[in-house]
């Protein structure tokens, strides 16, 4: 049976329990959402000021999208104009968070919420209905982020930020960095990786998903030792490994890393 996937840190998983997750996620109904915010932070101060909601599912293709500009009474800083093209008079325009919110809440408590980057939009989300006194939580296993699954079948692409994808794969969604054209991308992108996921045998995509790169907390937490152990454990067995291009980090495949935990589990019962 495959074990309960956690959402943060879903890397760390091994392969056979990631695809009984994806599969499980390619026969569902997806909520799509996408936020367009004035900052990264919602802890300090940072507000939605347009959302777009999508639900569709490979059976049926998209069945609903709403999209919203929202006036929550802030500031719209100039950057997050010249990224977006959202500015202050639209924002002004926009409707009262407390018109929106309870409006959208039926459709996000609906399907597997999923977004590219979702630990940002749900984190947004549970931010604004707390603004309402509403708790807003969804299960583990209806949660889907596409950067972890592009991750996984996309894994030597130079960069899996959704601008990018839409040039790479040539979706017709229009103006990236706003909510309407990035839920479109997002549910395109979805689309396309978990028709593979239903289409190609278990033998190939966990080949497929061997070849992630992945930090060293996850492969230490697939080892299930400490990272300083994982590191000595990985070089002892000549495990190649590159460094992260942001933060200068190592990175190893994952289908090395799972092979040495196979190998350290198998010592362990000769052991007992």
């Amino acid at each position: 049976m495959a074990r309960p996937i956690q959402h943060q840190g879903q890397s760390a998983l091994r392969s056979e329990d990631l695809l009984a997750y994806y599969r499980q996620v390619s026969t569902a109904m997806l909520t799509v959402v996408d936020v367009e915010t004035t900052g990264s932070l919602p802890d300090r101060g940072a507000r939605v000021i347009e959302v777009s909601v999508l639900q569709a599912s490979l059976a049926e293709g998209i069945q609903h999208q709403e999209t919203h500009l929202i006036n929550p009474g802030v500031r719209v800083p100039k950057m997050i104009t010249r990224v977006t093209g959202i500015t202050q008079d639209l924002v002004n325009q926009g409707a009262f968070p407390e018109s929106v919110w309870p409006d959208c809440l039926s459709r996000l408590e609906q399907g597997t919420l999923t977004a590219h980057n979702l630990e940002f939009d749900y984190g947004f989300l549970q931010a604004e209905y707390r603004q309402l006194d509403h708790p807003y939580v969804r299960p583990a296993m209806e949660r889907f982020c596409t950067v972890l699954l592009s991750r996984l079948l996309l894994a030597d692409l130079p960069s899996r930020s959704l601008p990018n994808l839409v040039v790479h794969f040539g979706f017709d969604v229009g103006r990236s960095h706003r909510a309407e054209a990035d839920t479109k991308a997002c549910w395109l992108l979805a689309e396309l990786l978990l028709k593979q996921i239903q289409a190609e045998p278990d033998a190939s995509l966990l080949q497929r998903f061997g070849q992630q790169w992945i930090r060293l907390a996850e492969a230490a937490a697939i080892l299930g030792c400490s990272q300083s152990i994982a590191q000595q454990a990985l070089a002892a067995r000549g495990i190649d490994s590159r460094f992260s291009k942001r933060k200068n980090h190592p990175l190893y495949r994952r289908q090395d890393v799972e092979t040495v935990a196979r190998d350290r589990s198998g010592q362990q019962l000769s052991i007992l």
